[in-house]
């Protein structure tokens, strides 16, 4: 089985420079969601779908996921009340230092939501997930620096909602075989990349791929997404660069390690 996994950010009329190319209009997130409940696509939550592939537990005949990053106020104003209209699960994944709050850092790049805000969403039915304390690359952190990204997250979100989150985002998608045993290790069970494909068992817990749905995704191309037709072409670009700046990140690993060595 192969389930598109779908990756929001900001749901909003207009969003800053920061966030705009990938916020979607209130409209075409309704317009969004009413394809795929025309398609006979029945949204589930990041949870259930680990634990279809970890034990087996059933799922509906064609299963699709919706999941929000970051945490912008949008999610709640917008997204919210069409995902109530239709019954549809989703998943948002938090970072706990950009919501509003005890615990904001004031870095985040738009409009947040807040912790009233999140507990609505939690208690009607969105799997609340983490994406690390400040949104930072974890590859490129030391090991120190990571454990307290991932714990912190963690512990914030099981103090504000009184639930432990199981599942995690990689910021930005990047992770690594470390990030990966780290995310393991804190007590998520399932996480989260990009990669733009289709996600399937054999890429296991930790390294599921998602799809981005941007301003500029039209109605057309949202089907073929959902229907996983064309992925690869709708997305060589942003391939091309991904391998471009990965080259470019594995270099400045490099030099910080040869850097750390020499001290």
């Amino acid at each position: 089985m192969s389930v598109p996994i779908l990756m929001y950010h900001s749901i909003a009329t207009d969003p800053n420079d920061a966030t705009r190319e990938l916020s979607v209009t209130p409209e075409a997130f309704a317009q969004q969601m009413g394809v795929i409940g025309d398609l006979g696509h029945t949204p589930i939550t990041t949870a259930q779908l680990a634990a279809h592939w970890r034990d087996g537990r059933p799922l509906p005949e064609r299963p699709v996921l919706v999941t929000f990053d970051d945490g912008y106020e949008g999610v709640h104003r917008h997204a919210l009340p069409v995902l109530a209209k239709h019954g549809f699960a989703a998943t948002l994944f938090v970072s706990t230092a950009w919501l509003r709050g005890p615990h904001d850092n004031g870095h985040a790049l738009d409009s947040m939501l807040d912790w009233p805000q999140v507990r609505e969403l939690a208690a009607e039915g969105v799997e609340i997930g983490g994406h690390s304390h400040t949104h930072p690359q974890l590859d490129q952190l030391d090991d120190d620096s990571l454990r307290r990204e991932l714990i912190l997250c963690k512990e914030i979100v099981a103090d504000e909602l009184g639930t432990v989150p199981v599942s995690f985002a990689y910021p930005y998608g990047y992770s690594s075989r470390r990030v990966r045993e780290q995310v393991r290790e804190t007590g998520y069970a399932q996480a989260l990349a990009v990669g733009n494909g289709l996600a399937r068992r054999r890429q296991g817990p930790y390294a599921l791929l998602r799809v981005t749905v941007r301003r500029s995704t039209d109605a057309e191309e949202f089907q073929r997404l959902i229907e996983g037709r064309a992925i690869a072409r709708n997305f060589a670009r942003d391939r091309a660069f991904t391998k471009g700046y990965a080259m470019v990140r594995r270099a400045r690993q490099v030099r910080r390690k040869a850097i750390r060595s020499r001290v």
